[in-house]
């Protein structure tokens, strides 16, 4: 798989430099090729259906969060300075500049600040070791909005994001990428961004704080939210400007991913089951800085959840082809932000096909994630986390795509 090597410059600036690079996505949900009918899933749909730990929730729908946002947060303490990076050195081309996997742990739970050990358990170390012996160099890390930011506009709560600024600390000092990525489903205690119970300025105020926090570090990219559904797309893209606008305000040129609505599934870019589609009114983000990739989550069994059998050995550059065509078409680049498949002979062929169109797109798709490694995810049947030492099967699949 390496004959597919592209010599780019990433798409993330270095320091003061914004570089352009080839880039583009890939995504998630429904596959109009395979069927006429619109599939869509939740992600709690695909953790439960191949024996997720039953932790992670999207908070739309969790009835043990409080309808109220609890009291002020304690001021946080300053984030630890980021190791100086050399502003002239360029991450190393590569046949896909950013390759990783999604360490999940630090949002989940229905419980609301929760307990750490009990409700969430943040990845480790560790594991951004294990997974860069491998060769991936970019780690999206989740949290949930609710426990770094109890009140609306209000301080971080120090604990929490302390956990967030050691684990950047560790992979960026080794200029391996982060992305942060507040789990939420653009929703703030239940209520989607946007509304009158919480306005844009809410969701700015997030932002603007998290790029006062890490602007100086350029290994650190923003994902705006993970998979907003259930919003109008105009709603929705009207709150990502809101918080594109205020990072770019508070100084940040930091690499910016946003999702698309309905899921942001790759496949359904175009359609418009969930209201004005994607490849419509994503048209409208606006950076002033032009450093954003257009981020998107594409799986591969029947109904884009992930956890059931792959349609086929080619249903991953089925799904993901439409998307790159309106990447190119429009001079957009891209992002996988998450893609899987269950440990089977088709899935093996399926993920070796899609990440293979991945790579021969490289001129709008900038990079992949796996779903998902981190501490609790047991038998899960998409995890790659090592079990008792040993690597899973998946974590083979993707070793010829993750060169150095």
């Amino acid at each position: 798989m390496t004959k597919y090597r592209v010599s780019v410059v990433p798409y993330a600036f270095l320091a003061m430099t914004v570089a352009g690079l080839s880039a583009s996505a890939c995504t998630r949900d429904n596959d109009s090729s395979s069927s006429t009918e619109s599939v869509h899933t939740s992600e709690s749909d695909r953790t439960q259906s191949v024996g997720a730990p039953g932790s992670e929730v999207d908070a739309s729908s969790s009835e043990s969060e409080p309808e109220t946002p609890p009291a002020p947060a304690p001021t946080p303490t300053p984030a630890p300075t980021p190791t100086p990076v050399d502003a002239s050195s360029p991450v190393p081309p590569n046949p896909m500049p950013f390759r990783g996997v999604n360490l999940a742990g630090g949002e989940f739970g229905g419980t609301i600040p929760g307990v750490e050990g009990v409700d969430y358990t943040f990845p480790t170390n560790a594991e951004i070791d294990y997974f860069a012996s491998k060769g991936m160099n970019t780690f999206r890390i989740g949290f949930l909005w609710e426990r770094l930011q109890p009140e609306a506009n209000g301080e971080f709560v120090a604990s929490y994001a302390a956990h967030l600024d050691a684990l950047i600390a560790h992979a960026t000092d080794k200029k391996d990428f982060t992305i942060l990525d507040p789990h939420n489903f653009a929703r703030y205690y239940g209520t989607t961004v946007g509304s009158a119970s919480v306005p844009n300025s809410v969701f700015a105020d997030l932002w603007r704080r998290l790029a006062l926090r890490y602007k100086d570090n350029p290994y650190v990219m923003f994902n705006l939210v993970n998979e907003p559904h259930d919003i109008a797309t105009e709603t929705w893209v009207s709150a990502a400007n809101a918080a594109i606008a205020a990072i770019r305000a508070a100084g940040a040129k930091n690499t910016i991913l946003v999702p698309g609505n309905g899921w942001t599934g790759a496949a359904s870019w175009a359609q418009n089951w969930y209201g004005t589609p994607n490849a419509v009114a994503m048209l409208r983000i606006v950076d002033p800085l032009d450093n954003t990739l257009f981020e998107v989550h594409q799986y591969l069994d029947a109904n884009s959840s992930g956890g059931g059998a792959c349609m086929s050995a080619t249903i991953g550059s089925e799904r993901i082809h439409d998307f790159v065509g309106w990447l190119r078409e429009n001079g957009k680049k891209g992002f996988v932000g998450e893609l899987a498949g269950i440990n089977s002979s088709t899935c093996q062929a399926a993920v070796t096909d899609m990440l293979t169109s991945i790579m021969e797109n490289a001129d709008v798709l900038n990079g992949w994630l796996w779903w998902a490694a981190g501490p609790v995810w047991g038998d899960y049947g998409l995890s790659i986390e090592p079990k008792n030492g040993v690597d899973r099967p998946q974590m083979n699949w993707l070793t010829p795509f993750l060169a150095r």
